[in-house]
């Protein structure tokens, strides 16, 4: 009677838990698809931004080289490394702490100094077990996408630090989404971006046939123009790099939670069978003493 109870109680127990974990598997399965499905068409937007480039390159001044190094000699570098705001994803925070690690030794032995930010409360609380310095942290939604406004208030206060060369570069470590429960630590190099530069024209002065025709009229300053451009550009390449370490996560997490589910799933029926068999065995004795009480069988 009490193995009976114990597996009725866990069988309850599940039960419950069983409903919980399948939502939270189907949260996980429509964040990663929307994230691969606003990534992409982020990545359309950057492809139209880049197209227009090429046209306003011919009326720019000389770029003229900043100097590296910033203030005190070494390269200044902003590295962003970018986490979760849940649990539930397996490796997925340990494995880019250890990432960012293995960068900030080879920064150092490269003489540069870094200043480290995170986003994630997860990867966050990992950093600082570890007695790792931030210069700056924030969280990420926990039931959304990052937001655009993230990435543009992110690389709009880069670009105007890089302009003003306190910064000679900014690079992101995140979880780059390789497929279904699939992900690698990867580093980008987001600032400087990598832009197109001029092609040299013909030797006999016939036009290029990547030079648009008729050529495009320019009725705003072309340098503004080109500014705000490479602005776009740059929040854009950030926001697509947060949408992918997005997906990442969510795959990771949908991966664990559907392993969760179906050994749920195996719980409850291998749990009923038990239940079942436990109650027909009571029936069964009970109808034994019923009959040996009424004298239709002898005691055993």
């Amino acid at each position: 009677m009490e193995d009976l109870e114990q597996a009725e109680a866990r069988l309850d127990h599940i039960r419950t838990v069983e409903p919980i974990l399948s939502a939270l598997r189907t949260i996980s399965l429509g964040s990663w698809q929307a994230a691969l499905k606003r990534k992409a068409d982020v990545r359309r937007y950057e492809e139209r931004l880049t197209a227009t480039l090429p046209a306003l390159l011919p009326h720019l001044p000389p770029p003229s080289s900043p100097p590296m190094g910033g203030k005190e000699g070494g390269m200044q570098v902003v590295a962003l490394v970018v986490g979760s705001e849940r649990g539930l994803c397996r490796r997925f925070n340990a494995a880019i702490v250890a990432r960012a690690e293995r960068y900030l030794a080879e920064q150092t032995a490269a003489g540069a100094q870094v200043e480290l930010m995170a986003l994630g409360t997860r990867v966050r609380r990992i950093f600082q077990r570890r007695e790792q310095p931030l210069t700056q942290s924030g969280a990420l939604s926990a039931t959304a996408l990052p937001p655009y406004t993230l990435a543009s208030d992110l690389s709009r206060r880069w670009l105007a630090r890089y302009e003003e060369h306190e910064l000679d570069a900014v690079d992101l470590i995140y979880n780059a989404y390789r497929g279904t429960a699939r992900y690698e630590p990867t580093v980008v190099r987001l600032i400087p971006p990598t832009l197109p530069t001029p092609e040299a024209s013909p030797p006999d002065g016939r036009r290029s046939l990547t030079q648009p025709w008729p050529p495009p009229i320019i009725e705003t300053d072309p340098l503004s123009l080109y500014a705000r451009v490479v602005e776009q550009l740059t929040a854009a390449s950030l926001y697509r790099l947060l949408l992918e370490s997005a997906a990442a996560e969510h795959v990771a997490r949908f991966q664990l939670l559907e392993g969760a589910t179906q050994s749920a799933e195996r719980l409850i029926a291998e749990l009923t069978l038990v239940v079942q068999t436990a109650r027909q065995q009571a029936i069964t004795r009970e109808m034994q003493e019923l009959a040996v009480g009424a004298g239709l069988i002898g005691p055993r």
